[in-house]
């Protein structure tokens, strides 16, 4: 599979990233063990997971995984911190909070290190200096080698990047941030993508086959075995089950019969080559499912093709999101 660089950093990572959400809670450790085996096999390296994900049961999974099945130094481990189950709190950016989850998950993954380490989504209550702090002492101690965020809009990625780079060799520049994106959801195309490409963040698509429906297997009904038809997960996919959302799936669904593959691949390959994009988020359930997905790798999408799936999923950018001159 071939490597990438993230972002305006050294860090070298698979173009497609393994995605742990269901890992401890609807995928066992049997087939998270074929799952891991799959990916590493083909070349993948970059593995994401989050504190939160299984309440830290696919952290510790995934540690029970690697050198068993798979070498440490062959993988680029990603974690997330700040998310927090409590009832008015739903995110704990703070500097106490962020070093403790580290040291939590560096034992449930049974390292001494993360390669990469993202604040899970922006905290309002705390200072950001005092978020962006917490990734300093990270890297600075050596727990972990490169620093993210992860659901910051525009003007958050733009300011805790700016303020990391203000301060070369004390403070970390930030390496990536994780964000939702596929042809389903093209919202960080008005300022989060602007922002990543200025300042040299990589991005990291999460959800890239739009939570399961850019597949098609919504198209006629919902599959049984499906995530829309989970009493968890329901809610996770409905958004996407409009009309307009059809349109796009439909027109997915023609380019996949032209190039003689598969709606998924197609989706795929249009979100792994979008400009900024390091590595989408592949989650699955099965080890099938995945290889599935790492069939990417060999197809590149036409430009005519690209073309059309753009037109089609254009969301509406107006000002000031566009030069005010073009208005």
């Amino acid at each position: 599979m071939e490597q990438r660089q993230l972002g305006r950093t050294g860090l070298r990572v698979s173009r497609i990233g393994l995605g742990t959400l269901t890992w401890g809670r609807d995928t066992d450790e049997h087939d998270a063990a074929d799952q891991l085996k799959v990916f590493w096999e083909a070349g993948g390296t970059l593995v994401d997971t989050a504190d939160v994900y299984g309440g830290g049961e696919a952290e510790y999974l995934l540690g029970r995984l690697v050198e068993r099945l798979v070498p440490r130094r062959d993988l680029v481990i990603a974690t997330k911190a700040g998310s927090v189950l409590e009832a008015d709190r739903r995110i704990d950016g703070s500097r106490g909070h962020l070093l403790s989850a580290l040291d939590a998950s560096l034992e449930r993954l049974g390292t001494d290190h993360v390669d990469l380490w993202q604040v899970h989504a922006y905290d309002p209550l705390t200072p950001l200096d005092e978020t962006l702090q917490a990734l300093d002492i990270a890297v600075s101690s050596g727990r972990a080698r490169y620093a993210g965020v992860s659901n910051f809009c525009g003007w958050q990625l733009a300011k805790a990047a700016t303020w990391q780079l203000a301060a070369p060799g004390i403070r970390t520049r930030l390496a990536s941030t994780q964000m939702e994106y596929s042809l389903l959801q093209r919202g960080v195309e008005r300022e989060v993508l602007p922002a990543a490409l200025d300042l040299g963040v990589g991005l990291l698509p999460s959800s890239p086959l739009g939570r399961g429906v850019l597949t098609g297997k919504y198209r006629t009904a919902t599959p049984a075995d499906s995530r829309g038809a989970s009493e968890l997960m329901a809610a996770f996919v409905e958004p996407y089950l409009d009309d307009a959302a059809s349109r796009i799936v439909d027109a997915v669904a023609t380019a996949a019969d032209g190039l003689a593959t598969t709606p998924l691949e197609v989706a795929l390959a249009w979100v792994r080559d979008r400009p900024g994009v390091v590595a989408p988020i592949v989650g699955a359930r099965t080890a099938q499912q995945l290889a599935a997905a790492l069939s990417v790798e060999t197809l590149s999408l036409p430009d005519e093709i690209c073309q059309a799936l753009d037109d089609v999923s254009a969301p509406v950018h107006r000002y000031p999101d566009q030069d005010w001159s073009t208005l």
